[in-house]
């Protein structure tokens, strides 16, 4: 969640080549759907009853939320679109139907089940009983199947035992209001409605939708906003209706995960566990529903951060995602390093090759990070792991200007100084941005010596003594072993916080030939901040808390006070895989793994750090996208963590890494890539790794 953008980062956001903003930056907590808007009785729109005020962001944890950017509709379970909250059909940001009321027989179908069919269809189920004497049992059945695109449709189904005439209605609505408006109360009246070909038609000033359906109604009503038709059903017999809502000009939105074209391989994961399979098909989905494309480069994508809230690029998360979906190709991290790239800032000045980005909110003992700062030090991280799975050298070249830029800013904000401070200057020096930026350092170097471009040996002598620097200045010693701060004040005082942002100490990136970069901490400090991850204080047995349960201020629905983020989560298992402490690792897989089922394993950003028990199940945050970019990209990094492919494309090798304690049992992944061809690796109980397909001419390294 991101806090309003600062006057003097204004003009750098309005640089992204993104979506119109669909919210502004907010750090809300959640909140309840405003009422519903009332319905005309006329052509004439009644006003709202009064100014509503925002008191938070309406629930999104109940809603099922179909994503095929840049197409939303969002539902609740009984299917109705009723016009509260948030419910609706999307796009870019409009809400171009806020209600879609279906009445058989002049009866509202009895709810039985909703469900996703995919990241961008549902389907709803319910009953209606029409004849008298039918007993307890329905004699017909109504299925509602949704989609992102705008499209809908209605099917009835016949069980009666002799013939019915069923009269059908559809009550349509909307608002035409911005996803912004909604979200903090004041949507605005209905629309008076007109009726336009084979449906109806709503305009404002600044847009017009208009919902066309086949067959044509019997009777359209414009007053009431009512399609009504009469089917004449036999015993056994359907009947249906499709529905499609568009803007005025446009047709459906290609969605481009549905492309020829999507940047995703259609990995597949099998094994002893029956969830790894669904995992990562579920995680591939959401992300193919998130991928947004440069307006003015069609030819690049990239991700947006989540649904329903921000639809938009976010820099910093776009490149993290990215980076974890490695596996699954380098076009993504292209396009996202591409897109980036023609946001970079220019001209003279400290902040020349920084990619601006929002403030994000940091809790109550910090003042809010600038993700800029992190996506800036994650843009040379990202085009030099890519290079090693497989990025093509004309590309890896193309983009090596915008990394040598970041790189300059990184030494340039530096100055003289040991650390890099986040906002820069005099805010804290915070734990997590001297991880990034030490990465960033050496993973920079390496590329910069790749291409024979100057720069590398400096930013190796300043990681070093950033190094040395942070294991005395960023440890806090007392009688349990000690742990890492969370931040300096701009006095050098520490800040004694343990919270799950300690988990970026053990993401040190990959160098050539499988090795890990080395990382901020030394060995007894690695493994205590392993067995303090793996603690009780900090693994609620559904993933890691943001910040620890006995920290002061802790808050099980903090969102940086002691929820779960998913991607904190499993970059944690990941790090401690790494650095072989596989227990920890082993216990933190296994709680997401089980929290992922309970989420239909769509995992959300973020959710309730509450303790896990027998019987229970983990408590969704009201306030959570889902589907999120970081989240779904966390289901690939989770998975390929256990089979620890460790790529060298340039040498033309690969090593294998496997966790050998096998926490999952065997699990074999097929479709990845790796040097742009097919990649599939299985990994038995006993933890050995074995590859199936490769590449021609690369090589298993040790």
């Amino acid at each position: 969640m991101h806090q309003p953008t600062p006057p003097s980062t204004a003009d750098d956001n309005r640089r992204l080549r993104d979506l119109p903003p669909w919210l502004p930056p907010t750090d809300d907590g959640p909140g309840r759907p405003p009422a519903r808007a009332p319905r005309p009785a006329s052509a004439t729109a009644r006003p709202a009853p009064g100014p509503r005020r925002a008191t938070g962001l309406p629930p999104a944890h109940t809603a099922l939320i179909c994503v095929a950017l840049p197409g939303l509709a969002i539902s609740t379970e009984h299917g109705q679109l009723t016009g509260h909250g948030l419910e609706g059909f999307y796009r870019a940001g409009r809400r171009l139907l806020a209600r879609c009321q279906v009445r058989v027989a002049g009866r509202e179908p009895l709810a039985v089940q909703a469900r996703m069919t995919g990241a961008d269809s549902a389907r709803f189920v319910g009953t209606v009983r029409v004849s008298p004497a039918a007993g307890p049992d329905p004699d017909v059945v109504v299925e509602r199947t949704r989609h992102a695109d705008g499209t809908e449709r209605i099917t009835l189904r016949s069980y009666a035992v002799h013939p019915l005439r069923l009269p059908l209605e559809v009550a349509l609505a909307t608002d035409l209001a911005e996803l912004s408006a909604i979200a903090s109360g004041a949507p605005g009246p209905e629309l008076p409605a007109t009726v336009h070909g084979s449906g109806l038609r709503w305009t404002t000033p600044s847009g017009t939708s208009w919902i066309t359906a086949d067959p044509a109604p019997a009777d359209a009503l414009a007053s009431a906003g009512l399609l009504r038709w009469e089917f004449e059903l036999p015993p056994g017999g359907t009947a249906g209706v499709e529905l499609r809502v568009r803007p005025e000009g446009a047709g459906p939105p290609r969605a481009m995960g549905r492309a020829a074209t999507s940047p995703l391989a259609p990995a597949r994961a099998a094994g002893d566990d029956p969830g790894v399979a669904a995992l990562l098909r579920t995680s591939i989905d959401d992300l193919e529903a998130l991928l947004l494309r440069d307006p003015v480069h069609p030819s690049d994508t990239c991700l947006a951060a989540g649904a329903p809230w921000r639809c938009g690029l976010a820099p910093a998360e776009a490149l993290a995602a990215a980076r974890m979906v490695l596996p699954l190709g380098t076009r993504l991290a292209a396009g996202t390093l591409r897109t980036l790239a023609r946001t970079q800032l220019s001209g003279p000045g400290p902040r020349a090759g920084m990619i601006p980005g929002p403030r994000r909110d940091a809790g109550a003992h910090l003042p809010p990070a600038c993700t800029g700062t992190e996506a800036t030090l994650l843009f040379p991280v990202l085009l030099a792991e890519a290079r090693r799975w497989g990025l093509p050298e004309q590309e890896t070249r193309e983009l090596l200007p915008a990394a040598e830029r970041c790189l300059t800013w990184l030494r340039t904000n530096a100055g003289d100084r040991t650390y890099l401070c986040d906002p820069d200057p005099g805010g804290p020096v915070r734990s997590e941005t001297q991880a990034h930026a030490h990465r960033a350092a050496l993973l920079g170097a390496d590329l910069l010596d790749a291409y024979g471009r100057p720069g590398a040996a400096a930013l190796r002598q300043w990681a070093q003594e950033l190094g040395k620097a942070f294991r005395a200045d960023f440890w806090a010693a007392d009688r349990g072993g000690g742990r890492p701060v969370a931040a300096l004040a701009p006095d050098g005082r520490p800040l004694a916080l343990f919270g799950a942002t300690a988990v970026h100490l053990l993401d040190t990136g990959l160098l050539g030939a499988g090795r890990p970069a080395a990382g901020l901490l030394d060995k007894v400090q690695t493994e205590q901040l392993a067995r303090l991850l793996g603690g009780p204080a900090m693994d609620s047995g559904w993933g890691l808390r943001g910040m620890g349960a006995k920290e002061a201020g802790h808050h099980p629905f903090g969102h940086r006070s002691g929820a779960v983020r998913v991607q904190e989560t499993a970059l944690a298992v990941a790090g401690l895989a790494a650095a072989g402490y596989e227990k920890e690792a082993g216990g933190l897989l296994r709680g997401l793994l089980a929290a992922a089922e309970h989420f239909g394993h769509r995992l959300p950003e973020m959710f309730a750090g509450e303790q896990r028990s027998d019987g229970s199940a983990p408590l969704p945050h009201p306030a959570a996208c889902r589907p999120a970019a970081t989240a779904a990209a966390s289901g690939i990094l989770l998975l390929t963590t256990l089979v620890g492919i460790r790529p060298d494309v340039p040498a033309g090798t690969v090593v294998l890494r496997p966790v050998h304690s096998a926490p999952l049992g065997e699990l074999g992944l097929t479709g990845l890539r790796v040097a742009g061809a097919p990649f599939s690796v299985r990994v038995s109980r006993l933890g050995l790794a074995m590859v199936e397909e490769a590449a021609d001419g690369l090589q298993l390294g040790k």
